[in-house]
């Protein structure tokens, strides 16, 4: 059986703690298979707060060790989902 994990970020104050999220992006990298980036946005507006959403591959460990550091960002919620198939 295989399964699909989506973690979904909802990053406020996205423009103060992007550089951090990207970091653990980028240290976790391999195992993201595709990220959407989700926020309002207009010519003159910049929206302060985004949602995030990955499609992780990989072992658990891995798994639960970067929600654990995506949740310990200021200002970020993070939720899970789990499809089995």
């Amino acid at each position: 059986m295989t399964k699909t994990t989506i973690i979904g970020v909802l990053l406020r104050k996205r423009t103060l703690t992007s550089t951090e999220f990207q970091a653990i992006l980028s240290k976790y990298g391999c195992s993201i298979k595709t990220r959407i980036g989700i926020h309002t946005a207009s010519d003159n507006v910049c929206s302060p707060d985004g949602v995030i959403l990955l499609d992780v591959i990989g072992e658990e460990a891995e798994i639960k060790a970067l929600e654990a550091e995506l949740k310990a960002i200021d200002g970020a919620e993070v939720q899970k989902m789990v499809f089995e198939l």
